[in-house]
C-alpha cells in the first residue's frame, strides 16, 4: 500500500508543477458575485461545469439542492459512503465571491484571471473561498489516489451565497439533517493567525448589521435663515453614537460586554498574538483597554460604524438636513445574548435621552456565535495530524474574528466543527487585489492530505 509519505510527496508535486495554479485559475475564471443579480447565472454554471465533474472524477455522488429561501442560490451536495461502519466527515465551502470590484484593483491585475506575482496569486476567490476549498477537494483527491481509497465517509456541501449572509443555509440543513448526518465539520475558511502558522478555530464570533437613523422633517433648510432653530439631525445622532462606545472604542452598552473571556480563554489566547504581518499596524490604543489585542478580536465584543451620511457629502450645500442616519455592526463572541442585541441598544438609548434615534435591522441575515471547546478529542486529533505534517504547533484559536454560518453545522446539525484556514489576514479579502500565498496553499495542501489520510487510517473496525 502507497505509504502517507507518498501523498505528500504526490500532492507537491501537485503544487510545484502547476497543478494547483491550473486548477484554480479555472475556477476563479467563473464570475459568481452573488451580490450582482446579473451575474446569478454563473452560480449554478459554477457547479455544473467545475465542481459537479471534478468530484465525479473522484468517485462522489453529486446532486444540486434548491435552496428553500432563494431558487437563484443553488446548493451542491456530493458524498463518497465507502462503509457505513466508517467515520463521515462533512466538508463545506462556498463558490460565490464578493462583488468584483474591477475597477480598483492595481493595473495589471483581473478579478477573474489569476496573475502571479512572487508568492502572492491574485484574483476573485483566490483567498475567499476557491483557493481554500480547492486545497481540500485535492487532499482528498490525493489520498484517494494514493490509498485507493479514503479510509473514511465524505460528505461535501458547497453553496453559493455566502457572500449574502447564507440564506436557506440553515433551513436546507434542517431539511436535510439524516442527509448530511457526519461525525464532524471540517472546513477551510477566513485567515491563519499569521501566514507560517497553521491555524485551527473552533467557531467564529456573530455578526448584527443595523442602522442608526434620525430623521425629523422633510426636506433641508437653509443653515443661515434656521440654524439654531432646528435641530440637526448629525449632530443628535453623533452624539447617540458616542454614548455606546467611548473614544477609543469601549463599547459601553451594558448587555454588550460579555462574561464569556474566562480564564482558560485568556491562557489559549496567550499564545496566539496578532500582528507581525503584512497589512496596517494595530492601533494598541483603540479598543478594550484592559485586554491584550488578541482579547479584544478573538474574546471581546467589537462595534463599528460601517458609513454614515447626513447631507450630500459629494456636494455639500448651506443647509441644515432633515435626516442622518448609520450603518453599524455588532461583532460578538459567545456570552451575549443574540436576541437581546438590539433590544438592549434600544433601552440604552432611552435611558440616554435619544428616543429619536431609530434602529432599524438589516435586512440581510445575521451569524451567531458559537465556540468549541479546545480539548474536544476532534480538536486534538486535528491538530496532532496537523504537528506531524508541518513540525510546527498548531495555533488553537476559540473562534474566529469574523463570521461565518457555524452555528448552522454547530446547532442544527449538532457537529463538532474544526476549521483549518489556508489564508491569511493581509490577502485583502472583500477588498480589491484579493490573493492567496502560494507558500502557504503549498503548505495547506500537505496539511489537509496529511489530515485526511490520517483520518482513514482510524476507520471503524
Amino acid at each position: 500500500m502507497t505509504s502517507r509519505s507518498s501523498a505528500l510527496n504526490d500532492i507537491e508535486a501537485y503544487a510545484d508543477q502547476g497543478g494547483f495554479l491550473e486548477e484554480l485559475a479555472g475556477l476563479v475564471a467563473f464570475p459568481t458575485e452573488s451580490q450582482e443579480p446579473g451575474n446569478r447565472p454563473e452560480l449554478e454554471r459554477y457547479l455544473d461545469e467545475a465542481a459537479i465533474p471534478m468530484l465525479s472524477q473522484m468517485g462522489f455522488s453529486c446532486r444540486v439542492l434548491e435552496n428553500p429561501a432563494d431558487a437563484d442560490y443553488p446548493f451542491l451536495f456530493a458524498e463518497r459512503i465507502e462503509n457505513p461502519g466508517f467515520e463521515t466527515v462533512l466538508i463545506y465551502g462556498h463558490g460565490d465571491v464578493i462583488r468584483a470590484q474591477a475597477d480598483q484593483w492595481r493595473q495589471g491585475l483581473a478579478p477573474f484571471k489569476v496573475v502571479v506575482e512572487g508568492d502572492k496569486a491574485y484574483g476573485r476567490g483566490t483567498a475567499d473561498n476557491k483557493g481554500q476549498h480547492l486545497i481540500n477537494l485535492a487532499a482528498l483527491r490525493a489520498v484517494i489516489a494514493a490509498r485507493g481509497s479514503l479510509g473514511f465517509n465524505a460528505k461535501i456541501i458547497l453553496e453559493m451565497a455566502e457572500e449574502c449572509g447564507s440564506p436557506g443555509l440553515d433551513a436546507l440543513f434542517s431539511a436535510h439533517k439524516d442527509l448530511l448526518k457526519s461525525d464532524v465539520l471540517i472546513a477551510s475558511d477566513g485567515p491563519r493567525l499569521h501566514p507560517e502558522k497553521p491555524t485551527l478555530f473552533m467557531g467564529s464570533r456573530g455578526a448584527v448589521n443595523f442602522d442608526l437613523r434620525v430623521e425629523y422633517r422633510e426636506g433641508a433648510h437653509h443653515s443661515g435663515n434656521w440654524g439654531g432653530l432646528l435641530k440637526d439631525p448629525a449632530i443628535v445622532l453623533a452624539h447617540a453614537i458616542a454614548t455606546i462606545a467611548d473614544r477609543r472604542g469601549q463599547i459601553k452598552v451594558p448587555e454588550w460586554r460579555p462574561d464569556s473571556l474566562t480564564p482558560e480563554i485568556r491562557k489559549a489566547l496567550e499564545e496566539c498574538p496578532v500582528g507581525g504581518f503584512e497589512g496596517p499596524a494595530i492601533d494598541t490604543d483603540w479598543g478594550e483597554e484592559s485586554l491584550t489585542p488578541s482579547e479584544r478580536v478573538f474574546g471581546w465584543n467589537s462595534f463599528a460604524i460601517l458609513a454614515q451620511k447626513s447631507g450630500v457629502p459629494e456636494a455639500p450645500v448651506n443647509a441644515i438636513s432633515g435626516w442622518a442616519g448609520a450603518h453599524c455592526q455588532l461583532r460578538y463572541v459567545v456570552g451575549t445574548d443574540p436576541d437581546d442585541i438590539l433590544p438592549a441598544l434600544r433601552r440604552h438609548l432611552d435611558r440616554e435621552g435619544f428616543e429619536d434615534v431609530q434602529i432599524i435591522p438589516a435586512e440581510r441575515g445575521t451569524f451567531h456565535a458559537t465556540r468549541l471547546d479546545p480539548t474536544h478529542p476532534w480538536v486534538s486529533r486535528v491538530a496532532a495530524s496537523v504537528a506531524e505534517t508541518t513540525g510546527k504547533k498548531p495555533v488553537l484559536l476559540p473562534n474566529l474574528a469574523g463570521s461565518i454560518p457555524n452555528e448552522s453545522f454547530s446547532e442544527t446539525l449538532g457537529l463538532p466543527t474544526v476549521w483549518l484556514p489556508h489564508s491569511y489576514p493581509g490577502c485583502s479579502q472583500h477588498a480589491p487585489d484579493e490573493h492567496l500565498l502560494l507558500s502557504s496553499s503549498r503548505e495547506a495542501l500537505r496539511m489537509m492530505t496529511g489530515l485526511f489520510w490520517d483520518i482513514g487510517a482510524q476507520k471503524a473496525a
